[in-house]
């Protein structure tokens, strides 16, 4: 059926199966399967060019993904973004996301910022045939997600957030075998912005972190079974260097680790029943026992929980706060999804607006992601208002 390709050309992609038999490929491929991977695809061109960092960079009008906390000190009142993303386009055609994202500071000193972000992942149109190859329908399998967030500043350095989450996934095919899937999460994260004394020079610092997707499992079958989401621990730091007072040089890092179990692999001499057993005790796992076993349940031990780590290396180049060059790679191990690749991107931005875009190249043989381009496109209310003057 076209539609199993087209998902499991998904699954693939962002470095899980839904099988429990990791050992199809290699003895040590083990990586952690999880639902709704669209949440883990990074919308935004900005983040996507410096390797898909986002946590502790400047703060901008794309920081809802990455890091809601990072609003209250982004320089304007308010803004409204919208990325575009064609997925797997090396596979298919007719896979993108869409994510629109909109920001407002308010209160006294606007110490407070509340942000929404709606996303979109459209796996096309699929048609469905029977046993005997015959035309059933076509259906429009898709991913969605509706965020609000509450961001405050803390201190003249600090800030934290609260986001909450709707998803949604449906794949159905008409069928009583598959029904749409519904589950609830939130995030936490912190952001930190601080001055450094370089030489005659003051370099800004950033710190920051986001605990996502924290919430209920979702499934796909009528809730016969259910799959954990993308939870995730994501850190990181950043440092701008003004060059002059025209040109400035950021490097950032990111570090990731999913807070999802990993199954645990088949033993020789297995039987049927502890075959049954070892995937009920991991269906029958709790979310929030799942993200604390997370951190040592790997079969390999310490050396595979450190392979589950995920790390990416940014850099960008401003010139007079209106054009800007990145690059980035992005690493995750062989065994645990392969995703390894260089990222190039561009932006340019006027009192209004900002255009950003970003293109991968795969450094990994064999890499569906390879070729992928994003679109981002930002509109500044405060810019907006003074043309309307």
């Amino acid at each position: 059926m076209q539609l199993k390709v087209k998902l499991l050309a998904i699954t693939l992609s962002v470095g899980f199966l839904t099988s429990f038999v990791h050992r199809a490929f290699a003895q040590e491929y083990n990586p952690i399967p999880y639902a709704v991977p669209s949440l883990q695809i990074a919308p935004d061109a900005r983040g996507g060019g410096m390797g898909d960092i986002g946590v502790a960079t400047m703060p901008d009008m794309y920081s809802h993904y990455w890091n809601a906390a990072k609003y209250p000190f982004v320089t304007t009142n308010g803004g409204l973004a919208i990325s575009y993303t064609p997925w797997l386009s090396k596979l298919v055609n007719d896979i993108y996301l869409m994510n629109v994202t909109g920001f407002w500071k308010f209160g006294q000193d606007n110490l407070n910022a509340i942000s929404a972000s709606l996303r979109y992942f459209s796996l096309g149109e699929v048609d469905i045939f029977d046993q005997n190859t015959d035309y059933v329908m076509a259906v429009s399998p898709n991913e969605l997600a509706f965020d609000v967030a509450y961001s405050r500043k803390l201190s003249e350095t600090f800030s934290g957030a609260v986001t909450m989450r709707y998803i949604r996934a449906d794949y159905s095919t008409g069928s009583d075998e598959t029904t749409p899937g519904n589950a609830f999460a939130a995030d936490i994260s912190g952001y930190n912005e601080s001055y450094l004394r370089l030489g005659r020079s003051e370099a800004l610092l950033g710190l920051g972190f986001n605990i996502s997707n924290i919430g209920t499992k979702i499934s796909y079958d009528g809730n016969n079974t259910a799959m954990f989401l993308p939870a995730n621990l994501r850190i990181g730091a950043s440092l701008g260097l003004p060059l002059d007072n025209k040109n400035t040089l950021s490097f950032s890092a990111d570090i990731n680790k999913l807070l999802v179990p990993t199954p645990k692999l088949p033993v020789e001499g297995e039987t049927e029943a502890d075959k049954q057993k070892r995937i009920d005790d991991y269906l029958n796992t709790s979310p929030i026992a799942g993200i604390f076993k997370s951190f040592g349940d790997a079969p390999g031990g310490f050396k595979e929980e450190m392979q589950e780590v995920m790390w990416s290396l940014g850099a960008e180049y401003t010139y007079n706060n209106q054009f800007s060059l990145r690059t980035g790679y992005y690493h995750e191990n062989e065994y645990k999804g392969n995703r390894r690749y260089m990222s190039f991107g561009a932006g340019f931005r006027v009192s209004a607006f900002q255009i950003d875009a970003a293109y991968l190249i795969s450094t990994a043989q064999s890499n569906p992601l390879d070729q992928t381009l994003r679109l981002s496109l930002g509109f500044d209310i405060d810019g907006l208002r003074q043309l309307m003057r």
